[in-house]
């Protein structure tokens, strides 16, 4: 029961870190958060690389949605694209707590 706990809490905390990020680009940039200018572009890779791993449950959704109300794809790719959003915050969220715990070992607090 602990694992299963853990992989819950993991992927809230990549929740949190994809709708903090997502909605602080969207008041940032006053447009929806997606997976086009100005958020991700080929003449700064670094950048949409940063906010592609930050926000990008957030933005896979958005233009899954979008798709969708559009008929451009199906109910299926529409939960496969949700499935997928799904799994990339647990990484998140996984990544986000290592990093947190490696700076916590390195500045020296107790565990």
């Amino acid at each position: 029961m602990a694992q299963m706990e853990l992989l819950l809490f993991a992927f809230v905390v990549g929740l949190t870190v994809c709708g903090l990020t997502g909605s602080t680009m969207e008041l940032v940039w006053g447009r929806k958060v997606a997976f086009a200018e100005p958020y991700v572009s080929p003449s700064n890779v670094l950048r949409s690389l940063a906010v592609t791993a930050g926000a990008g449950p957030y933005m896979l959704v958005n233009d899954a949605l979008d798709a969708r109300r559009q008929n451009r794809i199906s109910t299926v790719a529409l939960l496969s694209c949700g499935c997928t959003a799904i799994a990339w915050s647990l990484a998140l969220g996984i990544v986000v707590l290592a990093i947190a715990s490696w700076v916590v070992r390195l500045l020296g607090f107790p565990a």
